[in-house]
């Protein structure tokens, strides 16, 4: 996932967020993996890097969240992220700090 951060200006151009699987696809994009890809590839090919799950910018390491998934093999890099994307969902459910500090990333202030 990605979001957008509210501009500071006019002038200003947006940059994006990335955190989730957005954050692991790129890092994919930028590693030296092919696949099929077994987990402990992916682990070599990215090491315990520190994935944000929110747009906060909570980090949760990238072992952690393999170790969380049920495969050990995966056939293409859409297959990771796919896998990925629940472990990332529920713990950005779980640790991200309730509905209200959800909702005040919504409001403009």
């Amino acid at each position: 996932m990605g979001v957008r951060p509210p501009s500071n200006g006019p002038d200003d151009e947006p940059t994006s967020i990335e955190f989730g699987i957005a954050a692991v696809d790129a890092r994919l994009k930028r590693a030296d993996l092919s696949f099929p890809a077994s987990r402990a590839d992916v682990s070599a090919a990215l090491g315990d890097a520190n994935i944000p799950y929110d747009v906060h910018g909570n980090t949760v390491g990238l072992e952690t969240v393999l170790e969380h998934v049920d495969r050990e093999r995966f056939e293409s890099r859409q297959e990771l992220l796919n896998a990925l994307h629940p472990v990332f969902e529920e713990y950005r459910k779980n640790h991200s700090g309730g509905f209200f500090r959800q909702v005040r990333t919504l409001l403009p202030f």
